[in-house]
């Protein structure tokens, strides 16, 4: 094989009390990426469609965590990367993680498979450095594992991947303005109280315990947040409406998508799914903004060929 093409799913990370540790991944909703062997060594991004994005490798996400891989391993050949966005940069669904998740894994499988997936998380991991500054796992251990995955630890990477409750959905309102992950870090506190830190690690707790027993009661009482979201949600227009619509209307929970400005829900059920995206749309039409709106299962799999 010589030739991959590529789906690469969103994400969505944090999932209100796993802040940088948790996420899950999108079904349907993603980037396609086609990877390439070459005669010439090194990685070479030859086109990019849907968004303005560098070509220099080392500039650019998918092309940092391609040479992470390349760089770790003997190899007498090369690779090129065309990436099609359809994720819309700074989303809060994963943009940056698509594509550093798709070029290690399709590298990977024209190589045969030298690296399992948990070992590729550590390196899409370096392609995340280009978009947000910091290595973080919360995205593309999702995209690469399918899922939710919790981060356990970094120092070494720990990711444990858990499988979903058959019948939980998202629903995802994306608007269509930007909030880079590094304005959003900036606006929080480096310490938080003791208060706030017991419970929020209750809350993690409770979800993790919820997912691993289909308890969809126990999901919804713990996503809750009481520490990122108080400071970041006045970077989103309408945010309290939307979450209060979604509440209203039968989600489980609702939050800050990643960094923002994308707004989430879960939900027990598609119906339910529907009519809660229903409400959220409601809820939003009168800022002006536009917006997306999608409803997905959570991605077993992850990355896949196409």
């Amino acid at each position: 094989m010589n030739e991959i093409k590529l789906f690469c799913p969103a994400t969505i990370a944090n999932l209100n009390c796993g802040f940088d540790i948790m996420g899950l991944c999108l079904d349907g909703i993603g980037d396609e990426m086609i990877i390439r062997k070459s005669a010439e060594k090194g990685i070479r991004i030859t086109k990019i469609e849907g968004a303005t994005l560098p070509f220099k490798t080392e500039e650019n996400v998918a092309g940092v965590a391609a040479l992470a891989l390349l760089n770790s391993i003997e190899c007498d050949f090369g690779f090129e990367i065309e990436i099609n966005k359809i994720l819309k940069l700074g989303s809060g669904i994963g943009s940056s993680s698509a594509s550093a998740a798709g070029a290690v894994f399709g590298i990977n499988e024209l190589l045969g498979k030298p690296f399992t997936k948990q070992q590729l998380v550590h390196f899409a991991m370096k392609g995340e450095v280009v978009a947000s500054g910091s290595e973080h796992a919360d995205n593309v251990a999702p995209c690469l594992l399918g899922g939710f995955t919790l981060v356990r630890g970094y120092n070494p990477l720990d990711v444990i991947r858990i499988d979903s409750p058959d019948d939980l959905f998202a629903v995802v309102l994306h608007p269509h303005i930007e909030v880079k992950t590094s304005d959003s870090r900036a606006v929080l506190q480096p310490t938080v109280s003791l208060k706030n830190a017991i419970t929020q690690t209750g809350n993690l707790g409770g979800l993790i315990a919820g997912l691993y027993t289909n308890d969809y009661e126990l999901i919804g009482r713990s996503l809750q947040d009481v520490i990122i979201e108080p400071l970041r949600k006045h970077l989103i227009p309408n945010f309290d409406s939307v979450k209060s619509a979604a509440l209203k209307n039968g989600a489980l929970g609702s939050g800050i998508s990643g960094a923002g400005p994308s707004i989430f829900a879960l939900c027990k059920g598609n119906e339910n799914a529907e009519k809660v995206a229903l409400a959220m749309r409601e809820s939003y039409q009168n800022t002006g903004i536009v917006f997306d709106m999608h409803v997905s299962k959570i991605n077993p799999n992850g990355v896949k060929i196409v």
